[in-house]
C-alpha cells in the first residue's frame, strides 16, 4: 500500500504492546486512516507470512520475537555479515534496499522492547557500510558497526561476542543474555510484512564458482529450481559439484532439480579444482592441533572425533559437541583431510534422535501411568459408590424394620 508509514515513532519499553499505523491514499488527500497493530499480532503475522531467520538455521521468526518479548531483550543485533565464503546476497541487499533493512530494523526493535540496535557488518563491504550509514543517519537507536572480515564472523555467537564483548553460555540462548540476533534479509523480509502485507515469496540468492560463467545474485521465487537459476546465470563449464550453501556449509546437491526455500542464501557451481576432485582421500589423526586452533568456539575437535569414531556419543557431548557451530573451521585445516564437520554432523543428528526417543519413551510412560492412575481412580470410585450404595441399603432396611417395629 503506498503512503503506508509508522506513526508511534517511540522504540523501546515506553512504546506500549502496540504500533499505531497509518494508511493514506496517494489519489486522496484526506484519505488517511488508522489502526492498530498489536505486537502480539505482529508476532503472529511474521509466523504466519512463513518468515525466518534468513540464515542456514532458518530458526522461525516468530518464535525469536516472542521470546524477546518474554525474557528482557535491551539490544537487537542485526547480522549482516555473510553466512560464508562465495557469498553476497546480505551484501546485495544492504546496497540496494539499505532504507527497506534500516525500517525493518526498526519494527523489529519495537516488536522485542528493544532500547539500541546495533548492525554488523564486515569491514570488506563498504559500499554495504555507507549504504546503511545514510539509511540510518537519522535513527541513533540504530548503530552501523563494521567488523573484522573472517570466517565466520556471521555466527550469531561470534557475531555477539565481537560487537558487545559478552559470550553466551554453553546450552543457554541469547535472550538470556539480554541480545537478540536476527538477518538483514529477515528485517527486509519484515519491512515488507507490516508495511505491505506481503508474504515471504522471494529472496536473494548469490549464484557463484568457478563454473559459473556470469556470477551474481538473482531474486529467486521461492520454489525455483536450481536448474533453473544456473541456466539464468550460465555455465561456462560442466559443474564438478554443487552445493546448496556456502563451500563452509552448504549441502551437496545430487542434482539440478532442487527448489530455492527460505533458508538459500547461495548456489554454487564448483570447477573440479575448487572441488578438489582427485585429492588424496582421508589419513589418520596426526595430533598436530590445528583443528583446536582453528575452532571459534574453542572446542577439541580431535578429540570429540575419535569419540564419535568410536561410538562414544556421551563422551562427544562432554566434550562439548552441542556447541559445535557446523563452521568447517576443523576440517578445512586439517592436514589429513579427515571430514571433521561431517563427524559432528553425524553425532548430533543421532544425540538429537536419541534424545527424540528419549522424549518419546518418557511420554508414553506418562501416559501408561496417567492411564494405571485413572483405571485405579475408577475403581476406588466404584467400590466407594457401592459401598455407598449398600450404606444406604443397610439404613434404608433398618428404618423399615424399626417402623415395622414401632407399628406392631
Amino acid at each position: 500500500i503506498d503512503g503506508f508509514k509508522l506513526v508511534n515513532d517511540q522504540f523501546g519499553h515506553d512504546a506500549g504492546d502496540r504500533l499505531l499505523v497509518a494508511v493514506s491514499d496517494d489519489s486522496d488527500p484526506n484519505g488517511t486512516w488508522y489502526f492498530t497493530l498489536f505486537l502480539s499480532e505482529f508476532t503472529g503475522a511474521a509466523g504466519n507470512e512463513g518468515y525466518t531467520a534468513r540464515v542456514y538455521a532458518t530458526f522461525p521468526s516468530a518464535v525469536k520475537l516472542a521470546l524477546g518479548r518474554r525474557l528482557t531483550v535491551g539490544t537487537l543485533i542485526v547480522n549482516g555479515g555473510e553466512c560464508e565464503p562465495y557469498l553476497s546476497c546480505d551484501d546485495r541487499l544492504m546496497r540496494d534496499f539499505a532504507p527497506t533493512v534500516v525500517d525493518g530494523v526498526r519494527l523489529l526493535m519495537q516488536a522485542i522492547g528493544a532500547r539500541e540496535a546495533m548492525v554488523g557488518i564486515e569491514d570488506s563491504k563498504p559500499e554495504a557500510i555507507a549504504a546503511m550509514r545514510r539509511a540510518a543517519e537519522t535513527f541513533p537507536e540504530v548503530k552501523i558497526r563494521p567488523v573484522p572480515s573472517r570466517y565466520p564472523m556471521g555466527s550469531d555467537k561470534q557475531l555477539i561476542e565481537t560487537l558487545i564483548g559478552k559470550e553466551v553460555p554453553a546450552g543457554r540462548r541469547a535472550a538470556e543474555i539480554g541480545v537478540l540476533v536476527h538477518n538483514v534479509g529477515t528485517a527486509a523480509a519484515v519491512h515488507r510484512a507490516v508495511r505491505l502485507g506481503e508474504p515471504l515469496v522471494s529472496r536473494i540468492v548469490t549464484v557463484n564458482g568457478g563454473a559459473v560463467a556470469a556470477p551474481g545474485n538473482i531474486l529467486a521465487p521461492i520454489g525455483s529450481l536450481a536448474a533453473d537459476l544456473l541456466r539464468f546465470a550460465g555455465l561456462g563449464e560442466n559443474p564438478a559439484r554443487l552445493l546448496m550453501g556456502g563451500p563452509m556449509m552448504g549441502i551437496v546437491l545430487p542434482h539440478e532439480d532442487v527448489p530455492v526455500v527460505k533458508g538459500t542464501a547461495g548456489l554454487l557451481a564448483l570447477s573440479a579444482a575448487e572441488a578438489s576432485e582427485g585429492a588424496a582421500a582421508d589419513g589418520p589423526c596426526i595430533r598436530c592441533g590445528q583443528c583446536r586452533r582453528a575452532c571459534p568456539m574453542g572446542l577439541l575437535p580431535m578429540e570429540m572425533a575419535a569419540r564419535v569414531r568410536a561410538g562414544d556419543l556421551d563422551g562427544a557431548e562432554r566434550h562439548g559437541i552441542g556447541d559445535c557451530i557446523s563452521c568447517g573451521c576443523c576440517a578445512y585445516v586439517c592436514p589429513s583431510r579427515i571430514p571433521l564437520a561431517h563427524w559432528f554432523n553425524h553425532a548430533r543428528g543421532e544425540l538429537w534422535t536419541r534424545s527424540r526417543t528419549k522424549l518419546r519413551q518418557e511420554a508414553g510412560r506418562r501416559l501408561a501411568q496417567a492411564r494405571s492412575a485413572r483405571i485405579e481412580r475408577e475403581t476406588r470410585e466404584k467400590a466407594e459408590a457401592a459401598a455407598r450404595r449398600k450404606a444406604d441399603r443397610d439404613a434404608a432396611r433398618a428404618a423399615q424394620k424399626a417402623q415395622e417395629e414401632a407399628t406392631t
